[in-house]
Order: structure tokens, then sequence, then C-alpha cells
């Protein structure tokens, strides 16, 4: 098993897989759970499924659709999507999903954070932290898949988030996502540097020489991919793929 987590990032909305280019235009991709069931096959190591539907905040966990990927995922699995209270949380744990990933709810009560470590670990709860630059040029955090605005800087939220329980930080760049172009390197360095719990980099990624540069020159601890694995390649249709081992091992050692 390689040392460094290398970890697919599915997003879901309305019940599709899908897949988004700076958390605006979105192109179909498939059946999500024919797609867990390919990286089964592929024996991936770790699995997010982040669920975007635009009123998922209002209508809480997909439920059916959690409990049907847990039962077909056979590795870890970490999902995000309307969890709004300890009780939203130990819904989706009571599927089987190992972890939950929290977000705008995250922000908008930070004490939902330890609410849910206290009872299950902060190895089970992720803080998802989606980071936008401004006209100006200062990254702030932004929450609601990237459309309200917080004026939070990401590493002062990232350190609390931390602080409050969070086992991981999985940090987005919104400029990016979806690009092919590689990750924000500043942004996943600093982050990096500032909290000692482990920091997943996600957006951007194009090559295996990105993720290698995400570990390496950002210190990130794992890295998720999206684009990479549910594409042949850029501006190519859909194949649902994972760098093999070797590839992997060679570039992260």
């Amino acid at each position: 098993m390689l040392r460094t987590r290398v970890i697919p990032a599915l997003l879901v909305r309305d019940g599709c897989l899908v897949k988004t280019v700076r958390f605006g235009r979105f192109a179909y991709v498939g059946d999500p759970c024919n797609t867990v069931r390919i990286f089964n096959e592929l024996e991936v190591d770790e699995l997010l499924v982040l669920d975007i539907s635009r009123d998922r905040a209002t209508r809480g966990p997909d439920l059916r659709l959690i409990a049907d990927l847990a039962d077909e995922c056979f590795m870890p699995l970490g999902y995000s999507g309307g969890v709004r209270s300890l009780d939203d949380a130990r819904a989706i744990f009571a599927t089987g999903i190992e972890k939950v990933v929290i977000n705008t709810a995250a922000v908008a009560r930070p004490d939902l954070i330890g609410e849910i470590a206290t009872v299950y670990g902060s190895q089970a709860v992720i803080v998802s932290i989606d980071v936008k630059r401004g006209l100006l040029g200062a990254q702030t955090v932004r929450t609601g898949n990237g459309r309200r605005r917080t004026g939070l800087d990401p590493v002062a939220w990232a350190k609390e988030a931390a602080r409050l329980g969070a086992g991981e930080i999985l940090l987005t760049s919104i400029d990016h996502e979806g690009t092919w172009d590689g990750f924000d390197l500043d942004l996943v360095r600093r982050v990096a540097d500032a909290v000692t719990v482990p920091v997943i980099a996600h957006g951007g990624a194009g090559s295996l020489q990105d993720i290698g540069d995400a570990v390496a020159k950002g210190g990130a601890s794992a890295v998720a991919l999206g684009s990479m694995v549910v594409f042949q390649k850029r501006g190519m249709g859909v194949l649902v793929n994972f760098p093999d081992t070797l590839s992997l091992k060679g570039i992260l050692g």
C-alpha cells in the first residue's frame, strides 16, 4: 500500500455522477454505483463521494443513495452532502460509511465538528474547505458549493477546524477544479504547514506529476482525483480508471 493516499473524489448531482469545472458547468459521467464497482475491481484504497445537488443543504443527506453506495463499496468511503447535525452524521454512519465530510454546516456551526468527533472519533470527520481567489487576489473560503462568500481565511479556518476536532482537511481550489492544470501548490503548502492533521489536496490534477508535486512541493498527505479518474484524457470521453500502483510508486516513492 502506498504511504500517500490517492483518492478518487466522485461528484454526485441528483443521483447521477457528474464532473464540474470550477464548480460551474458540469458533464454527466454515469451511474455512481456502477462506478464504485469499477473502483472495487481497480483495488482503490479509499473513496470520497461528494453530493453537490443544489437542494442537499435543505433536504439533508440522500440516505437511499448512501446505503446503496455503502453496500457496493469494498473500500473505506467518505460522504459529503447535507450533513447539518449529529443526527445526520449518525444516520450516515449507520449505513456503513466510515467518514463524513462537512463543509457548509461546519462554517455555520463550528461546534458540529467536535460533536461528531466526540462520538465517532476525529478520524471519522473530514472538514472540506473550498477556496476561491477574489478580484483583488485574496483567497477566501466559500460554502454552498462555492456560491456563498464567507470572508474566512483558508489557513485560519483550517487551523480552527483542526483544533475543533477535524481529523483531516479536504482542501479544494475552486479556481483549479476540473481544469487539469495542476493543484494550487501555494495554497496547499500554506494550509499543510499550518495544521498537524492530514491535508487532502483536491482540484486541478491532470497528470501523475501533479500528484507528486502536491505531496513533494505542497506538503499534502493525500491527493484526491476527479477528472483524471472519470475521463480518458483532457477533452476526451468518459473512462473510469485509476493510476496503476507502479506508476504511483514511481512518482510518490
